[in-house]
């Protein structure tokens, strides 16, 4: 008997009191002990811990593991409520820092001043009167959060902090009472204090922007709609209380509020907020709109499709959180470090008060050195190195349309060197179009399409749309001058009628040939067509007491993707490898591989064998990248190192390509392709850089303190403003634009 995996489930909770890397290992370890929870990652950037449980587990259990650690977590929140915090607490922590500023100014302005011959010490009680709040009322948070990591048998930043500028108090204090030395340090445990606040408020504002895509999306979907009421009135509704079914209407300017289809009225939509396709996109009857796109200049009526959670946006914003809650596998090594860190840097600091107190025998400058030793160490940055990067690189891309499924997807495409594509649909409209038009001698190409345009001006084949669609972009072909009469289709063969009075055949070369139709005069270019896997159709005259006369040939092929040759040349100006996959046959492959400028080229792969050749591929070596319509290509998609999804236009293949896919190409343009692998290249850059100089900073810093040539005000104000540039240097993805600029690594 085969044993059914059991379904898991995925909780969301928001943590307060995070501080540092050391806090996200002590709250996984936790959860991770929780009985049923087979998963738990903790994103310091987010303060959001995303669990996977295999046996049912309530919320307030995982919540009640994360409260033993000494975090906070607040009760649950709307389905539909913001998942980012609101901005009065941010305005309240800044009034304390003020506050904190003032009180230790008085204390650290003395030391600026007397290089300038200034002596404007201030007497001890008055030291010790303004440190006392600073350190015991505002410093508070340092000494909760450290002791609640000290009863988890762990350790974070804030009890270094509290450990230190307890000390620098500590040690002032006595000398005070004692009468002991020429100098306090009520200046350096304040102001490191003030300097740790003034450093996390100017984080937590930094972090708020990181979460601004989240944002610009949530506010796209209206509050309200306008109903057809079943009397015929317009009724105004909350969201909440519209149905599928429902017929909603769109003013011109209005923002459309749900998933649906157009039953009445046309108008451009700009989706650019949803797509980043930046030129308003025409809509009809009959055609898909997506809740959060702009109306223009046409009333619309729209049958309800989606609603709520099941709307493209609502799904476009939950795969946005999943991928910033996510950690790139790079973060794996963060989570090692800081699991053995501050135990670690305490031992260092330990060592540091002995060593310069048995050796120097000054035990006041030892505990100094151990302080700055403390405080210099405080593991913030490396906390926020990786998942800053990870919010603002996927934030930067969702506003161009590029959907990342989670981290691992991004650290995976910037590593990618071969690029495989499909061919219909991915790289060509997916449609057949007129691409050559032959006349025979003696008549012009305009004569010959007004022809057949009047001959398949009833027909909906696919190939009499091509032909009217031609007829109409020809500025120079008059319009047909009547509909043709005693029009008869024949089956694998064509189509005949009367147009003018003249008895016309348009078909194969089969019934050209059953006919008696002489197709020499063109035999040439039928070959260069059918050499480029043309589909060919001839259109001939029936006269009457003679030999059929041949009027022209008509070309019809699947036309490549505006900007399609331009996507590929950027790919290999990144020194990628393209590959073309196709089921079509071999010549209509191998034209498109050349106009196309493609490396190398693969004709009638059936779908099922498309994951066959990326897996080859992959054994080979090399990380490969799949691009496919999110349809028959999800094999493929599923089996490369990373799947890349074009949606079509009308919103087609979305649902399966946001599944089948790492990345979802909202745009149907090729080029996001190398967008996607360009922002992918440039957020796991901005992680290495911050890496680079969190642990750079940390080894550098400890020794220097160790050493006495950092004192702890100087250290304090080295550790906030640590953790402020790895956000800033985070934040500078966000203006990152799609475009030509591209790595060429």
């Amino acid at each position: 008997m085969t044993m059914q995996a059991r379904p898991q489930t995925e909780f969301t909770l928001p943590i307060d009191g995070m501080t540092c890397a050391s806090c996200v290992a002590r709250v996984e370890k936790a959860l991770k002990k929780v009985p049923g929870v087979t998963e738990a990652e903790v994103n310091l950037a987010t303060e959001q811990a995303t669990v996977h449980t295999r046996d049912p587990v309530a919320r307030e259990t995982l919540a009640a593991a994360i409260r033993r650690t000494g975090f906070g977590v607040p009760d649950e929140a709307a389905p539909d409520a913001p998942a980012v915090a609101p901005r009065e607490p941010l305005l309240g922590e800044g009034r304390r820092v003020l506050l904190a500023a003032l009180l230790s100014l008085p204390l650290v302005a003395p030391m600026l001043l007397e290089p300038f011959g200034v002596q404007a010490m201030l007497p001890g009680g008055w030291q010790a009167l303004l440190a006392t709040p600073v350190q015991f009322w505002l410093g508070a948070r340092f000494y909760r959060a450290g002791w609640h990591a000290l009863r988890a048998g762990s350790g974070n930043m804030d009890l270094l902090v509290a450990l230190g500028t307890s000390a620098a108090y500590a040690l002032s204090l006595w000398l005070l009472m004692t009468g002991h030395g020429h100098h306090l340090y009520f200046e350096s445990a304040a102001v490191v204090i003030t300097l740790v606040m003034l450093g996390k408020w100017l984080e937590s504002r930094a972090k708020h922007r990181t979460v601004e895509a989240i944002r610009a999306l949530r506010a796209l979907a209206p509050e309200t709609a306008r109903v057809i009421a079943p009397d015929g009135s317009e009724q105004e509704r909350p969201l909440a209380r519209v149905r599928v079914g429902d017929r909603v209407v769109i003013r011109p300017g209005e923002r459309v509020p749900v998933d649906g289809e157009i039953v009445e009225g046309a108008s451009h939509l700009d989706e650019s907020l949803l797509t980043g396709e930046s030129l308003p996109v025409a809509r009809e009857p009959g055609q898909r709109v997506t809740g959060g796109a702009v109306n223009g200049e046409g009333r619309l009526i729209v049958r309800t499709q989606a609603i709520g959670a099941e709307t493209t946006l609502a799904r476009i914003v939950r795969l946005v959180e999943s991928a910033q809650a996510k950690k790139a596998p790079i973060q794996r090594l963060v989570d090692q470090v800081s699991a053995v860190f501050v135990p670690v840097v305490i031992v260092l600091a330990l060592l540091t008060l002995l060593g310069w107190g048995w050796v120097g025998g000054d035990w006041e400058v030892a505990l100094l050195r151990a302080v700055a030793v403390l405080v210099i160490a405080c593991p913030c940055a490396l906390g926020l190195a990786t998942p800053a990067a990870i919010m603002v690189g996927t934030g930067a891309a969702a506003r161009h349309g590029i959907l990342i499924k989670d981290a691992q997807a991004l650290e995976v495409a910037q590593a990618v060197r071969v690029v495989a594509f499909d061919k219909t649909g991915t790289l060509t409209a997916g449609k057949p179009a007129l691409t050559g038009c032959a006349p025979a001698p003696g008549l012009s190409e305009q004569e010959v399409l007004r022809l057949a345009a009047a001959l398949q001006s009833g027909s909906e084949h696919p190939l009499a749309r091509a032909v009217n669609e031609a007829a109409r972009a020809q500025a120079s072909a008059a319009a047909p001058a009547s509909t043709a009469a005693d029009l008869r289709a024949k089956p694998g063969r064509g189509v005949s009628g009367t147009v003018e009075g003249r008895a016309l055949r348009l078909g194969s070369q089969r019934w050209m040939d059953e006919l008696g139709v002489a197709t020499a005069p063109l035999h040439a270019q039928a070959q260069v067509w059918l050499g480029e896997g043309r589909t060919l159709s001839w259109l001939a005259e029936i006269v009457p007491d003679g030999p059929p006369r041949l009027l022209g040939a008509l070309a019809f092929g699947d036309t490549l993707k505006p900007g399609a040759v331009e996507a590929i040349g950027r790919l290999r100006a990144m020194g990628l490898h393209t590959l073309l996959l196709s089921g079509d046959n071999r010549s209509a492959v191998e034209a498109a591989g050349r106009l196309l400028g493609i490396d190398e080229v693969r004709a009638e792969v059936l779908p099922g064998d498309k994951a066959g050749v990326i897996q080859a591929l992959r054994e080979g070596g090399r990380k490969v990248a799949m691009v496919g319509d999110g349809l028959n290509d999800a094999p493929a998609l599923a089996a490369a190192d990373v799947g890349l999804a074009i949606t079509h236009s009308d919103g087609t293949g979305t649902d399966v390509a946001m599944h089948a896919a790492g990345i979802t190409l909202m745009r149907g343009d090729p080029g996001a392709v190398a967008d996607a692998i360009d922002i992918s290249r440039r957020t796991t850059r901005k992680i290495r850089q911050n890496l680079f100089w969190a642990f750079v900073y940390n080894i550098v810093g400890i020794p220097l303190a160790a050493a006495g040539l950092l004192s702890p005000v100087v250290a304090g104000a080295a550790m906030a403003a640590s953790s402020v540039s790895v956000i800033s240097n985070a934040l500078l993805l966000s203006r990152w634009r799609p475009g030509p600029g591209l790595d060429k690594r």
